[in-house]
């Protein structure tokens, strides 16, 4: 069923709607009277996080991190998925498309407490936390993989070509996830207008920017590294570019040479000279030789 009912306490119902068909919203609207258009921002899989209030219904449209992998990293809506959080007189509905972490980590926690304690507003706030800790453990793990990928590196010294291609994806979940959380802070800040201590709220704006903050430095890292990676595999090609080099600051007076008397001219004395072969070997490895100390005190 997409509809149930999860938690009926003495003064407040919670309904959650899994992948909501335009029957289930044409329910909700007869049933609680919620706007349509509200609702239809529920199966927009692109809509950015917002806030509305319209008459006693309370409106956050929220969006939290999944774990999911996508081959695209364009739109937001490919690192996370939409929580809408609807709060009306004694009811929270929650509707989402997916499969949510979120709460299903909260239910296991009310599975242990006594539903009547819990307010509505708090149980809101918690499932708040609980999306914004959907980004800390994102970040997390992005930094685990950031840490991996230098490690092979600086330590193993590879330059492949997938690892360029892992930081850039690695730079644009952290980006979006950025973008994400920067406009999740219209509707956190609307959490002053429940019935809530000013101190259960400040948690949730402290959490918004701990992770915000995680994902500005995860970002830096980012691209120090990719500019780093960048700038180690330009050295590289810098060394072969340096040896080919030397080789041709050997070769080309020898080649010079040996090309002079490779010319068919009937004038040519050192030809018929007895011992003109071993002079002209002779010349040639001295030239090298010169060359080889040249190169060793100047330390090329």
């Amino acid at each position: 069923m997409p509809i149930e009912q999860k938690y009926k306490s003495k003064h407040w119902e919670w309904i959650d709607v899994t992948a909501p068909t335009e029957e289930d919203l044409q329910f909700l609207h007869e049933r609680y009277h919620i706007n349509h258009l509200l609702l239809e921002d529920t199966i927009d899989p692109n809509h950015l996080p917002k806030y509305e209030e319209v008459g006693d219904v309370k409106f956050f449209l929220t969006r939290e991190a999944t774990d999911l992998e996508r081959r695209t990293l364009n739109t937001i809506s490919d690192i996370s998925s939409k929580l809408g959080i609807f709060l009306l007189p004694h009811l929270i509905i929650t509707t989402h498309r997916t499969k949510s972490k979120s709460i299903h980590e909260l239910c296991s926690e009310l599975d242990k407490e006594d539903i009547n304690t819990v307010k509505r507003d708090e149980l809101a706030l918690r499932l708040a936390l609980k999306i914004m800790k959907s980004f800390d453990d994102e970040s997390s793990n992005l930094l685990e993989i950031l840490d991996a990928m230098e490690n092979e590196i600086f330590l193993k010294n590879t330059n492949d070509s997938v690892q360029i291609r892992r930081l850039y994806k690695v730079k644009r979940k952290s980006g979006l996830n950025t973008r994400i959380l920067n406009m999740s802070g219209e509707w956190i800040s609307k959490f002053k207008t429940l019935d809530l201590e000013d101190v259960q709220v400040m948690d949730l704006l402290d959490k918004q920017k701990d992770v915000t903050a995680d994902y500005d430095h995860l970002n830096a890292q980012t691209t120090n590294l990719i500019s780093m990676f960048l700038a180690m595999s330009d050295q590289k090609a810098n060394q072969v570019m340096k040896l080919l080099a030397i080789y041709s600051v050997y070769f080309l007076p020898i080649t010079f040479i040996a090309g002079i008397y490779g010319m068919n001219f009937d004038n040519m004395p050192e030809l018929h000279h007895k011992n003109g072969y071993f002079f002209t070997l002779g010349l040639m490895f001295t030239i090298v030789a010169f060359t080889f100390i040249y190169m060793r005190r100047k330390r090329w």
